[in-house]
């Protein structure tokens, strides 16, 4: 597709994540800014198949920026998943002259969108959002601040009942496949140990450090993130309780309450900034590439290199754990 772009669309994908309403509220003024007409896409990939799009103008994303989930709301596609689905999705695009996307997301998100381009020649740019922060990229994906937050302050809650029962806490996050939420959230509360899928866990050395750590600490957190090799806190605690019986042993799940809330400035701020680059992106001819931020520059990364996982933790944070607790 060659043609001089004015018409775009915005949609978002995948689970929400707080500061898509600001990324979605970027994407729509920037494309008016750039005299273009933009239409919003309800419910992701699903939407766009049946033929839930509707044009959006400056009034439409007026106080939504301070807003947590996503206006345009998100579901998953199975019919997307076919060849038929997504012609029907292009030919739902095409009875609106949209000629440009951009979606609001993550891997699943990316990797849909890489198969569109490839079967139907449509550009489509890509903005990181998960509170997982698990893209290559960018050094932070939209959301992941907030929910990082989200996570502190329910933990400084937990242990000021800790500190009152001299108890031990078995707090499980968010993070099937990436531990950063987790590690960043356990560094920020003095967590006693943190249990991550990207690193083998030593259950020598935590129940060494939970023995013999200081005597004079009247409450213990352990952070498990949900996709931890051997399991989530209630199997971490239920080891911890028999190797400890004489420990007031709690396990709390945290569980969704880290993908709502108001998103911070800083999510605010980078939605707004790539969403910006991701219109502009559109406009310069861009495609099959997500917008992120690295060391505070835009940066463009092809779709099939964003989605690869991180793998690793940088051992400097875990090296911090071990040192600060």
């Amino acid at each position: 597709m060659s043609t001089k772009i004015e018409n775009i669309a915005v949609f978002t994908s995948g689970g929400d994540s707080p500061g898509m309403n600001a990324a979605i509220r970027a994407v729509v003024r920037t494309g008016i800014f750039h005299n273009l007409n933009v239409y919003g896409i309800n419910r992701g990939y699903d939407g766009m198949v049946n033929g839930d799009i509707f044009p959006m103008d400056a009034k439409s994303v007026a106080n939504i920026i301070q807003r947590g989930g996503t206006i345009l709301k998100t579901a998953r596609s199975e019919e997307f998943r076919t060849y038929e689905g997504r012609k029907k999705a292009f030919e739902q695009l095409q009875r609106h002259g949209i000629q440009g996307l951009v979606a609001i997301g993550g891997d699943g998100t990316f990797t849909g969108a890489s198969k569109f381009i490839e079967e139907f020649d449509i550009p489509v740019m890509g903005l990181p959002g998960t509170i997982d922060n698990d893209l290559q990229g960018t050094d932070f994906t939209i959301g992941y601040d907030t929910a990082i937050n989200t996570v502190v302050n329910a933990v400084d809650k937990i242990r000021d009942t800790a500190e009152s029962h001299d108890r031990l806490f078995i707090i499980e996050v968010m993070g099937r496949d990436s531990g950063l939420i987790a590690l960043r959230s356990g560094i920020g509360t003095g967590a006693e140990a943190i249990l991550i899928p990207e690193s083998i866990t030593d259950y020598a050395a935590m129940m060494d450090k939970l023995e013999h750590g200081r005597k004079d600490k009247s409450s213990k957190i352990v952070l498990v993130a949900e996709g931890e090799e051997e399991g989530g806190a209630f199997v971490i605690g239920e080891r911890v309780k028999e190797k400890f019986p004489h420990y007031d042993v709690r396990v709390s799940v945290l569980g969704h309450i880290q993908r709502g809330g108001t998103p911070t400035c800083m999510d605010r701020v980078l939605a707004s900034r790539l969403g910006v680059a991701a219109v502009e992106g559109l406009l310069q001819g861009r495609r099959g590439e997500m917008v992120g931020l690295i060391h505070d520059h835009i940066h463009h990364t092809p779709f099939k290199d964003a989605i690869k996982h991180i793998g690793s933790i940088t051992p400097s944070l875990l090296k911090i754990v071990d040192i600060l607790s």
